[in-house]
């Protein structure tokens, strides 16, 4: 299963707005220049995350854009689905809004689609990986190696 540059680039532009300190809007000419990404195309993908809820736009001469809640708080799942709509790992394969799969191919006979089992199990196990992967997670694994540790150590010993 592959997911399209919207979704690689978003996760992009929703870690470098994680990194920030709460000092403010960033914005997003800078996230372009940090992330090395063409800047019109992050404008379609913030507009995507800010219909979604999970950036917040300011406007003005020290206008940017934010996390709309914590990174703690902002699971993988909520910036992909953003981003790609609904995660399906074939064309035929189609989730209701109550959760219950349908194949477009059962449709063609009285049978159950020979692989539905198979690609709703994939389904789950990408969408289960996404839901338990947290911005936070991402922003601190996106540090580099010896700041990363400081951080366990000064953890662990104020505990």
């Amino acid at each position: 299963m592959l997911f399209s540059t919207k979704a690689e680039y978003g996760v992009r532009l929703m870690v470098e707005l994680g990194r920030q300190p709460n000092t403010g809007p960033v914005s997003l000419n800078a996230i372009a220049e940090a992330e090395r990404l063409p800047l019109s195309y992050l404008e379609h993908l913030v507009a995507k995350l800010r219909q979604a809820g999970l950036v917040t736009s300011t406007r003005g001469a020290h206008g940017g854009y934010s996390l709309a809640y914590p990174a703690e708080e902002i699971t993988m799942v909520e910036v992909v689905e953003a981003l790609e709509g609904q995660i399906a790992p074939m064309e035929c394969f189609h989730e209701t809004p109550e959760g219950k799969v349908l194949c477009s191919h059962e449709a063609d006979s009285d049978r159950a689609c020979a692989t539905k089992l198979l690609w709703t199990r994939v389904q789950g196990g990408v969408t289960k990986a996404l839901a338990g992967t947290t911005l936070a997670e991402l922003v601190e694994f996106s540090r580099p190696a010896e700041e990363r540790s400081k951080s366990k150590t000064a953890v662990g010993s104020a505990a």
